[in-house]
């Protein structure tokens, strides 16, 4: 095996969008001064995570759900083999990370919803405290996620962090995907921008 084109630039450039927004909106969500750049910051996370499950259904092979959703079954197998340091070798996301992927979105999308109804005082005190429900879940399984990504590292052998940088992995040459879809990342931080402004207005 040897490193391939395993990530395409607009899944790399939605995960750290999701990434950063979360960081940012995590450490404004209790201050008023910083209200509309906790906003701004949710509705960037609401984006990505909404081109992401498109991205899911027409991107590059390993973006899509169909590459890497799989039954508990085999996740439950990967997690073993994992733990006992024998854990089967996935070139794009292994089926333990594709629910984290799954659940991750589900609650961004949520999340931001009930942020968003709240900004515009919809709901109560109720649709805030669920919100902030949502979003301690959400950190929760980023925290699960983050680990599953440092313990696959050393396991497998490859740095997980990096591979989601430069978008290249361990595999054969032949299950690597063709082009960085520039037009579709130019596409994914456009439409970010735009809906993270109106969902701020």
């Amino acid at each position: 095996m040897r490193k391939i084109l395993v990530w395409d630039l607009p899944v790399r450039l939605g995960h750290w969008l999701m990434v950063g927004g979360f960081l940012l909106a995590w450490a404004t969500g209790e201050s008023e001064r910083w209200r509309l750049l906790h906003v701004l910051a949710g509705g960037t996370v609401t984006a990505a995570a909404a081109y992401r499950l498109l991205w899911g259904i027409v991107g590059s092979r390993t973006a899509r759900f169909a590459d890497f959703v799989r039954g508990p079954r085999e996740a439950a197998a990967y997690l073993k083999g994992l733990f006992t340091f024998a854990p089967r070798h996935y070139v794009g996301h292994n089926p333990a990370g594709g629910w984290a992927i799954v659940l991750l979105l589900a609650l961004a999308l949520a999340s931001g919803a009930s942020g968003w109804l709240a900004y515009q005082e919809i709901g109560g005190e109720w649709l805030e405290e669920f919100h902030e429900f949502l979003t301690g879940a959400m950190l929760a399984v980023v925290g699960v996620h983050v680990l599953g990504v440092l313990v696959g590292s050393l396991v497998h052998g490859e740095n997980l962090v990096r591979a989601m940088v430069t978008g290249r992995k361990l595999g054969r040459p032949e299950e690597a995907i063709r082009g960085q879809r520039l037009v579709a990342a130019l596409m994914l931080l456009a439409w970010t921008a735009a809906a993270a402004w109106w969902l701020a207005r």
